[in-house]
């Protein structure tokens, strides 16, 4: 249900009124997002990735490029993360599906048209897993999603983590000034482990168009895992940017570019 407090205010630019507003997710948690509302009833919902929030530059920049095309946009912290309740899981893609199912019921009861949705990073892996339970969605956007779940975690938590977690039941990932960044349980890493993305890319119905887009000098998820994608999914486009990395730092403007024009063909 939404806060009834939820404050509007005038953006000064344009027509654009941005609203906080607040949702409880199955679990009793409350999701926080900012849906920035053209008067349009098409609506996008865009999804952060790992320990990201809906302050994420990608998201905030890619919601204005929706705005200026006259499209609502929403952006929400799954639980756990940014201002939303829970606690913080290593893992936990499908709760983070069932966190984006919340927000969708939510706005299909105001009579939003939705018919996309967007994700970056980890978020990329969720709005794949949402379309493939899920098919209530006719377009989904993956950008720089990892398809190799079982990849990525020695840099995060050294080559010997499995044997650190199997003995402590928990690994406490630290920044460079030793500083504890957040902590991964046993339980956290296995739900990555057994997230299959090769099912899910299966599972997908022909008739939802797929975008994937990654960065060819992506240095946290190889571009590799987009190929993978591009083999599975039955309706599926692959864009890979030329010298993009992760966060598509100098390549902003073209990556709304290239989402604004997959959602118009549609």
């Amino acid at each position: 249900m939404a806060d009834g407090n939820s404050a509007q205010t005038q953006n000064r630019s344009s027509l654009v009124v941005q609203e906080r507003i607040t949702l409880t997710n199955k679990h009793g948690e409350k999701l926080v997002g900012v849906l920035d509302d053209t008067g349009s009833r098409q609506l996008v919902v865009l999804c952060h990735g790992f320990r990201s929030s809906k302050e994420s530059g990608t998201l905030v920049n890619l919601a204005a490029a929706l705005v200026s095309e006259g499209i609502s946009a929403f952006r929400f912290d799954f639980s756990g993360n940014g201002e939303s309740e829970g606690q913080f899981l290593y893992g936990g893609y499908w709760k983070e599906v069932e966190d984006l199912h919340t927000v969708i019921l939510y706005f299909s009861g105001k009579e939003r048209q939705m018919n996309t949705i967007i994700g970056h990073s980890k978020g990329g892996n969720v709005v794949l897993l949402y379309a493939s339970k899920y098919h209530d969605i006719s377009t989904v956007i993956n950008i720089s999603g990892r398809y190799a779940l079982d990849k990525g975690i020695e840099d995060r938590m050294g080559k010997d983590f499995e044997r650190r977690i199997n003995k402590d039941g928990f690994i406490d990932v630290k920044n460079s000034s030793g500083n504890v960044e957040y902590r991964v349980t046993k339980e956290g890493l296995m739900d990555r482990l057994q997230t299959d993305m090769k099912s899910a890319a299966l599972s997908i119905p022909k008739n939802c168009r797929v975008l994937t887009i990654h960065g060819s000098e992506d240095e946290t998820i190889p571009v590799t895992d987009a190929f993978e994608f591009d083999k599975l999914i039955t309706n599926h486009v692959l864009h890979v940017m030329d010298g993009a990395d992760h966060c598509y730092n100098f390549h902003q403007n073209e990556l709304a570019s290239v989402v604004l024009k997959f959602m118009k063909c549609g």
